[in-house]
């Protein structure tokens, strides 16, 4: 493996390191008002939600690595601690991408980029009408980490009200994530687009026991068949097959076929059941999976 020793290489290039391997990244689309009430609009990808109780959203405006300059948005928010953070759809991003130009100090991004600004309700910077969320914040604290280029500024947003399209939700009335189309942040001009076949889910084994992938037999483990998603899969199990089962289904007629078809090859009758309990996984037939494993493993321990 390439080892990266951060002392060695330029900011820029530890920058573009980061920024490539920490990816996707939720996109901060920050509406921002100075003390003179001119708007401001830039996103920022260093973003994500941190708590709830207090509600904390921490996004970082950091300095310019060519220029050191600090961004209007740290500007604004030392001067009025507001903030209206915009969630980034696929049908906005490439205005939201002219909105990150870097103008000078003063020009207002929402007339630049096209978008229509919304007073908001708590706050004095403006929403984002096109945005199906939109959440205003007040500012609690500003973290500077650093004074040289490329130094992040952290910024510490409490969340004061939330604004969500009615056509995102759901039928209990929770944001459905299959219509936001949301676009996330990854390296060099790279983003992808949280939507259609992009999204999976997967059940969260935090309530339940697992059996892990440590209960699984060696010749599973160390499958060269089986991937590590696969044994993932079978390691949230919450109960291994009894033995009753497991020889229960060591008798059914798919069983004896496939040891009968590698009667005489043990190697080949293995990698076999190994491919079939890869498509069982792939089906969500999880439990017969591990059933058929753990039946082809017992032959080779027997």
């Amino acid at each position: 493996m390439a080892i990266i020793d951060p002392d060695t290489i330029p900011p820029h290039h530890l920058h573009r390191f980061l920024l490539s391997a920490v990816a996707p990244r939720p996109i901060a689309f920050a509406s921002t008002i100075d003390n003179l009430g001119k708007a401001n609009l830039s996103p920022f990808s260093c973003f994500n939600v941190f708590g709830v109780n207090p509600s904390t959203l921490i996004f970082s405006p950091s300095r310019s690595g060519r220029s050191n300059e600090l961004k209007d948005t740290y500007l604004n928010v030392k001067e009025v601690p507001e903030v209206v953070i915009n969630m980034v759809t696929y049908s906005m991003v490439e205005q939201m991408n002219l909105a990150s130009t870097e103008f000078p100090r003063g020009v207002n991004e929402f007339f630049k980029s096209g978008f229509t600004p919304v007073p908001s309700e708590k706050v004095k910077p403006f929403r984002v009408r096109e945005s199906p969320v939109q959440i205003e914040c007040k500012v609690r604290q500003v973290i500077e980490t650093g004074t040289g280029a490329g130094a992040a500024n952290l910024i510490i947003c409490e969340v004061l009200l939330i604004h969500v399209a009615d056509k995102m939700l759901d039928k209990s009335g929770m944001i459905d994530t299959r219509k936001l189309d949301l676009v996330g942040r990854m390296g060099a001009d790279y983003y992808v687009r949280a939507s259609g076949r992009a999204l999976f889910t997967l059940a969260k084994p935090v309530s339940k026991e697992s059996i892990g992938v440590d209960s699984l037999p060696e010749s599973v483990r160390m499958s060269q068949v089986l991937s590590g998603n696969d044994l993932g899969r079978l390691g949230v199990l919450q109960l291994m097959p009894t033995a009753p089962e497991i020889e229960k289904y060591a008798t059914s007629q798919a069983f004896r076929t496939l040891m009968t078809q590698h009667s005489g090859n043990i190697n080949k009758f293995m990698e076999e059941a190994h491919k079939r309990a890869h498509a069982l996984i792939a089906r969500n037939e999880i439990h017969e999976a591990l059933l058929l494993l753990m039946a082809a493993n017992n032959l080779t321990v027997n």
